[in-house]
Formats: C-alpha cells, sequence, structure tokens
C-alpha cells in the first residue's frame, strides 16, 4: 500500500512505527525542543583497534524502547539532533556517525573497505556492544546507512523490532539514481566524479539538501549541523566524499547480494520516501516496497533529506499512526 501524506504530516510518516505498537492509533504531541541535548549526551564509543564512532545517546530512566538513527552522506549524527530531543522525553535514542563522517575513525581501506556490508558490520557490532535490547528496538536509516542495516536483517532477522528506510538504492537499478550516483559505481567515470565532490566541498554543503527543488521548497539547514559537516569533511588524509566513493565501488556487488537474499528478509519494514528525491527516484522505493510488501509513505513536496527539511520547522508534532494513512486535510 502506498500512502500520500499532508507536508504536515511528514515527522508522522517519517517515523511512523518508531513509537506505534502494532494496531496502535493513539497520538502524542511534543514539543521538539522538549529535552535539551548536553554535552555529554555525545561522547565516543570504540568498536575495536581500528575504529571510534562519535555517538549521541540520549537515555531515560524508562523507556518504553528504543531508536537508532542512521545517517546519510554527507551528513552525520546533527542530522538527527532535534528529532532525538523530541523522542527522548519516552524512548533511549541513539545516533552515530559512520566511518568516513564526522568525527569517526577512518582507517585506510587496506584495514576496512568502507562497504555496505563492512559498515553493516559496524552496525551490528554497535548494537551488541552498546547493550541493546533489539527486541524493543526500531532503526530508521536512510540513504548510505539502508543497505548495510538491511543487509544485517537479512543476517539476523531479530536484530530490530521494526526497520524504517528510505531514499536509497536496494537495487542495482541505474536508471532510477542521480547521474553522478551512477557513475561513482562503476567505469572510468569514478575518479573524475570522486575528484569533483571533493573540489566542490562547500557547494555540497550549502546546496546538495535543496537541489531539484522548487525555490519555494528550499530551506536553510541548522547552522549547528551544517558547522558540524563542515568540521567533519576532512580528518586526516581521508574525506566524506572519499569514504563515500570507496562505499560506491563496491556497491554493485553489495546490491546484487541483497537482492539474491531478498526472500531472507523478515525483520518487519517500512519505507519512508521523499516524493521529490532527485538522487533516488522514488520508483526505486515503490519497487522495493512490493517486493518486501512494505508499506510506502510518500511524502509530497519532500526531496531525499526528510529529515533535514523537517528540522527546519520550528516545532513539529509526532503523531503515532497505526497502519492506515493519515486523514486527509480539511
Amino acid at each position: 500500500m502506498i500512502a500520500i501524506v499532508r507536508i504536515d504530516d511528514a515527522v508522522a510518516a517519517t517515523i511512523a512505527a518508531l513509537t506505534a505498537e502494532p494496531g496502535g492509533n493513539n497520538v502524542e504531541r511534543m514539543d521538539i525542543m522538549s529535552q535539551p541535548v548536553n554535552d555529554d549526551a555525545i561522547d565516543f564509543f570504540e568498536i575495536d583497534e581500528d575504529i571510534t564512532l562519535r555517538r549521541m545517546v540520549l537515555r531515560n530512566s524508562n523507556p518504553k524502547g528504543t531508536v537508532l538513527f542512521l545517517h546519510g552522506f554527507p551528513e552525520t549524527l546533527y542530522a538527527w539532533k532535534d528529532i532525538a530531543k523530541a523522542l527522548a522525553d519516552d524512548y533511549e535514542v541513539h545516533a552515530f556517525d559512520w566511518p568516513g563522517y564526522g568525527l569517526s575513525s577512518r582507517p585506510t581501506v587496506g584495514r576496512f573497505s568502507y562497504a555496505p556490508k563492512d559498515y553493516a558490520q559496524i552496525l551490528d557490532r554497535y548494537i551488541g556492544k552498546a547493550g541493546i535490547d533489539t527486541s524493543m528496538l526500531t532503526i530508521y536509516a536512510t540513504d548510505i546507512g539502508a543497505l548495510p542495516t538491511l543487509l544485517l536483517a537479512v543476517e539476523r532477522p531479530d536484530i530490530a523490532r521494526t526497520i524504517i528506510v528510505g531514499d536509497f538504492a536496494p537495487f542495482n537499478r541505474p536508471q532510477f539514481m542521480y547521474a553522478s550516483l551512477q557513475s561513482l559505481k562503476e567505469g572510468p567515470a569514478m575518479d573524475q566524479v570522486r575528484a569533483n565532490l571533493n573540489s566542490n566541498r562547500d557547494e555540497i554543503l550549502q546546496n546538495t539538501f535543496t537541489r531539484g527543488l522548487p525555490e519555494e521548497e528550499h530551506f536553510e539547514v541548522a547552522r549547528e549541523f551544517k558547522d558540524d559537516m563542515f568540521r567533519g569533511w576532512t580528518q586526516g588524509a581521508m574525506t566524506s566524499a572519499d569514504a563515500f566513493s570507496h562505499y560506491y565501488s563496491h556497491f554493485t556487488r553489495d546490491q546484487d547480494h541483497f537482492e539474491s537474499q531478498l526472500a531472507r528478509l523478515k525483520t518487519p519494514v517500512k519505507v519512508v520516501w521523499g516524493e521529490k528525491d532527485l538522487y533516488i527516484n522514488k520508483e526505486m522505493g515503490v519497487e522495493f516496497a512490493e517486493r518486501v510488501r512494505a508499506k510506502l509513505t510518500l511524502l509530497p513536496g519532500i526531496g531525499h533529506f526528510p529529515i533535514c527539511r523537517i528540522q527546519c520547522w520550528p516545532s513539529m508534532r509526532f503523531v503515532t499512526l497505526s497502519d492506515e494513512p493519515p486523514a486527509a486535510a480539511p
């Protein structure tokens, strides 16, 4: 089933199932600034001798469950900061920077390949070492975070109670991808695209989030978030663009593996997609949702970065939904 929701309900659709029990239809309202994120909520968490992740954890003494947010390119954990604040009144909330992003480690490719399957291993180890109860866990993963989550779920169906994914490329369908992303997957243009990404950092961080949207839909990314992306773009000898290109150099292989194992995906999945996604066409989401028999929610007027668009609104409504689409606007 495809549900198209009002812009006013974008948050509700984006995090549908974060707080919902099966069949529930209760409504909750929270102020997005309800709980501050103090400096002690962000720390560093060692995975192994090569990987230390910068993470954000908002704890709750009696949580209803745990939510783990996983970012995409060129983001950092700060993409989730405001939504984490709102959910933390009732839930334990985690987010971390992937290796190669923000302030997490950036080992050489000889020690870590930055492939989706290797990110899946990082995710698995983080959940285990952080002591997260997977029976009460919802993972919301976008962009580069989504395929690693699903690869892990194929191998470990009990890795989460629910997985929400969107705006990514689960299958090898280059025709549904932005031209530069197609070129990153393979062929002689790979190195040139990587060089262009590195030489255009400022333009990317300024315009990526609204590219392809009409001018009236443009929005400003929060200054704190933007500053964090600038600060984390280069650490040591590797940039986030380098990590992104290494990820894509293995992308087709891991997409093909996931598609070949699709019948093994048993973890409940919901799909949320920006209807105007320029980078990964919504038809990719339609196919994926149909093949895994998941509900697909399209967000009208929203591009590739639903969470960034949502966080630019000063106050938002968080609604727990059943599987029925929201009522039409009056």
